[in-house]
């Protein structure tokens, strides 16, 4: 497979804070591909600086073979790129289906016809009944997203990054805050759209059943820089990797690193 996404000696700094250490990955077209470590390794601040969230202290990231290390974050997503957030990030007062409407018709380019009537954007209204198909809300189309579950709350997200049809998401912390018995239906659903769509999925998870199970690769941080990178199965044997973060990993309580890293 062809690499969709890479880092080159990626590198962050806050002040004396190394956030992001010199990090290179590369991220191959269709995959699902992880981002694994313990509280404060960088995972997130590494997810920002590949989204065009943050811009990096040094380094380059290249999507399909393109420099787009300075492109804002709205470039990012019009060139193929979709990224969620560890807090669900959603229109709480508008409907399931307005959602997906506007995070549809956001990237398209009738985007600032105003004065439009909605009914018009034919291809708009379209692409939301897909969207909301594929990830199981058709049946919430006219409800709220506040009072949504949250499960429900975060399938909407999905189908807001999905909604302009990207070849990437970035799923930061997708099961964030779902109770146990809703995690695997949340991950079936990221699999199923990634092998329908061939899209890459890139995610941050501290679920390590999830991340082990559904990963087709494993890149590991610690302390902001790359420890290590394989299969599940390697990255399970690797002693290195069970020493530094396996064990503590069970032991602290998932999201405490707050976003910051």
């Amino acid at each position: 497979m062809s690499v969709i996404l890479e880092t080159q000696s990626l590198r962050r700094e806050f002040g004396a804070l190394v956030a992001v250490d010199d990090v290179s990955v590369k991220i191959e077209e269709g995959s699902l591909h992880s981002i694994i470590g313990p509280n404060g390794a960088g995972k997130t601040t590494f997810f920002n600086l590949v989204s065009g969230t943050l811009k990096p202290t040094a380094g380059r990231v290249f999507y399909k073979g393109e420099d787009i290390t300075d492109l804002p974050v709205h470039r990012t997503i019009h060139e193929g790129i979709g990224r969620s957030f560890q807090i669900t990030n959603i229109f709480p007062n508008l409907t399931v289906f307005e959602n997906i409407r506007l995070a549809s018709q956001a990237l398209g380019s009738d985007s600032y016809r105003l004065f439009r009537s909605h009914l018009k954007f034919t291809e708009h209204l379209e692409r939301t009944n897909e969207v909301l198909e594929e990830v199981g809300l058709t049946s919430r189309a006219p409800t709220l997203a506040r009072t949504l579950p949250h499960g429900d709350q975060r399938k909407l997200e999905l189908g807001m990054i999905l909604a302009p049809d990207p070849d990437v998401l970035m799923l930061d912390e997708p099961t964030a805050g779902m109770a146990a018995e809703q995690v695997p239906e949340l991950m079936a659903l990221v699999q199923s759209i990634q092998e329908a769509g061939n899209k890459t999925v890139v995610l941050v998870e501290h679920n390590m059943n999830v991340v082990m199970s559904v990963s087709d690769r494993i890149t590991v941080m610690h302390q902001g820089a790359l420890l290590a990178e394989g299969t599940p199965a390697e990255i399970s044997a690797d002693e290195t990797v069970q020493t530094a973060y396996l064990g503590a990993l069970y032991n602290e309580e998932p999201g405490r690193d707050g976003g910051k890293t």
